[in-house]
């Protein structure tokens, strides 16, 4: 199945020089996953997550942000193309014939051609058990942190044992950077200062009104999280497919649910942890997947497949199904060595375990992670279910639309 009929030429475009305030208010519509960077010739991509990794002035240019992902051709394999996007960190990857760019793929693109047949796997599968939440006391400049330090991009709010909302890394920096371009009141009628309709349940949510915002960065980093999440939040329990969650996610216009059992939050299943199982092997031995091999410099893959398989056999028993490594490249750098993201994410038979770590080249990535990991499963910290081995009708049919084509 390749990606011919869900590639857009309707996508936004821009100059390299042009200013970071432009890029805010082209955010305001929910649709837009991304924007194209192209002067004389095309340059890369930048997202929601460029504009929100670090404090973005104004009048900064476009071309600082810019993130070199991968080109499509039409003929893309389907499965392909969800791994680049992982791989890339981005919704929204360009599409060539030859040297001219004809459109634009999105992730709500992918998932509405393979939404039919996601009916095969269930949230349970999918989702991310190492779930992070914050108090509706906590602060936004806490949040921010709790960001950052755990490279995610949603934040369910829990009172007690009960989901009350969710903050998104997005509407934090909507918040922030909005303060530096104009001076904008609340929106207490379910929109953003821009006019832009802000998901919930019902396909809009409530914000507090705040007033001015320009000089007054501490006054709202100081503001509790419970005026900024969005609420209600949306809910699935693990027993529903994943048809159902992608289009409860169309739904709401958002991009992720919390998974609750009896209540109770206890995990999170997002449009990328859909994608994510776009890529599973149609097999049940295990596999080491590696995403940004170009990335390793002072290891090898056998290093890394090394490595997973240590995990085998710990924890009374624990087996390893199968992992999947993504490597992403920072702009710092030291003594001419890249700063590296680690991500793992690990699939044993006894639930998923997700870790990341960050160092100056591959293998020191690797090993801040791997010790993240190590610390997870010593201390038994995962509580979703088991990711147990399908059976062979699960893979007939959960891949058997992808190998009849």
């Amino acid at each position: 199945m390749d990606i011919a009929d869900i590639v857009s030429d309707e996508y936004v475009e821009f100059t390299p020089d042009t200013p970071v305030s432009k890029l805010v208010g082209t955010f305001e519509d929910s649709d837009v996953k991304g924007v194209l960077i192209r002067d004389t010739e095309f340059e890369g991509v930048v997202t929601r997550r460029q504009l929100a990794t670090s404090h973005r002035q104004p009048d900064e240019k476009l071309g600082s942000l810019v993130w070199h992902v991968p080109r499509l051709t039409p003929d893309e394999d389907i499965r392909k193309v969800a791994q680049l996007m992982i791989e890339g960190d981005s919704q929204l990857l360009p599409v060539f014939e030859g040297r001219e760019l004809i459109g634009v793929v999105t992730v709500d693109a992918i998932l509405q051609k393979v939404k039919p047949y996601l009916d095969a796997a269930t949230v349970a599968e999918a989702y991310s058990s190492d779930l992070v939440v914050l108090d509706p006391a906590s602060t936004l400049g806490e949040a921010l942190n709790v960001f950052r330090q755990n490279k995610i991009t949603h934040l369910p709010v829990v009172d007690g044992n009960s989901a009350t909302g969710i903050l998104s890394l997005y509407d934090v920096t909507d918040l922030t950077v909005r303060a530096e371009v104009q001076s904008k009141g609340g929106d207490a009628g379910g929109t953003d200062p821009f006019g832009g309709e802000i998901s919930s349940s019902t396909g809009r949510s409530r914000r507090g009104g705040f007033g001015a915002r320009e000089g007054e960065t501490a006054r709202i980093l100081d503001l509790p999280v419970r005026d900024v999440m969005a609420s209600p939040v949306r809910t699935i329990p693990p027993t529903e497919t994943l048809e159902t969650a992608v289009e409860e996610m169309f739904e709401i216009g958002g991009s992720s649910l919390v998974v609750t059992s009896n209540g109770q939050p206890y995990g999170i299943v997002t449009k990328t942890d859909v994608l994510d199982s776009l890529t599973w092997e149609a097999g049940g031995n295990r596999g080491v997947q590696v995403y940004g091999t170009d990335l390793i410099d002072d290891a090898t893959y056998d290093e890394i497949v090394a490595m997973v398989e240590k995990f085998d056999d710990r924890d009374h028993g624990m087996n390893v199904l199968d992992a999947k490594i993504h490597l992403h490249e920072h702009d710092e750098t030291r003594r001419g060595r890249p700063l590296l993201l680690a991500r793992i994410r690990l699939h044993t038979d006894r639930g998923l375990y997700i870790a990341s770590g960050e160092g100056y080249g591959a293998s020191h990535a690797l090993n801040e992670a791997r010790e993240v990991l190590e610390r997870q499963i010593r201390d038994q910290k995962t509580h979703g279910r088991s990711k147990k081995p399908p059976s062979a009708e699960f893979w007939e049919k959960r891949f058997g639309w992808l190998l009849e084509e």
